[in-house]
């Protein structure tokens, strides 16, 4: 249970990111939870993490949100799994890509997933679930459910 201080600062993390995610297990997938504006803001953040030189080594990697357990990572192969989502950096930069180009034409309750499209033997997919424009990405958060 998140102190009141703690829940204010989680809110607003996750509204910076403008989307929510999580990660589960028991179905194997991560779901990206947004409007298509805080959609676009997780296609600019893979973006911009290919865009890094700094990231061309295998193993690096970055942790993002509240929580910091969504990793974008670089590795030899594009893979989905429940530590991260990586690859090498063109197919990354391709994801991104494929995140814009689904925002374009998804319409707010669609669910597109991306396994097949990035990594088809990945263990988990990657799920992008478009909501309305007044989404708050900390709606989504069990800390913040009554």
């Amino acid at each position: 249970m998140l102190s009141d201080r703690a829940k204010v600062e989680t809110r607003r993390e996750w509204q910076e990111l403008g989307f929510y995610y999580d990660r589960d297990d028991e179905i194997k997938s991560w779901r990206i939870v947004g409007a298509k504006s805080g959609l676009s803001k997780f296609a600019d953040l893979i973006r911009r993490y290919a865009a890094d030189e700094r990231n061309q080594g295998v193993s690096e990697h970055e942790h993002f949100g509240p929580y910091s357990y969504l990793e974008i990572g670089t590795w030899d192969v594009p893979e989905i799994t429940e530590h991260w989502i990586a690859g090498p950096l063109d197919r990354l930069r391709m994801l991104a890509s494929t995140i814009d180009g689904l925002l374009a034409t998804q319409r707010i309750g669609q669910r597109a997933s991306l396994r097949s499209s990035f990594s088809p033997a990945s263990p988990y997919d990657l799920e992008i679930d478009v909501r309305s424009e007044d989404f708050d990405p900390a709606s989504e958060d069990p800390n913040f459910l009554d």
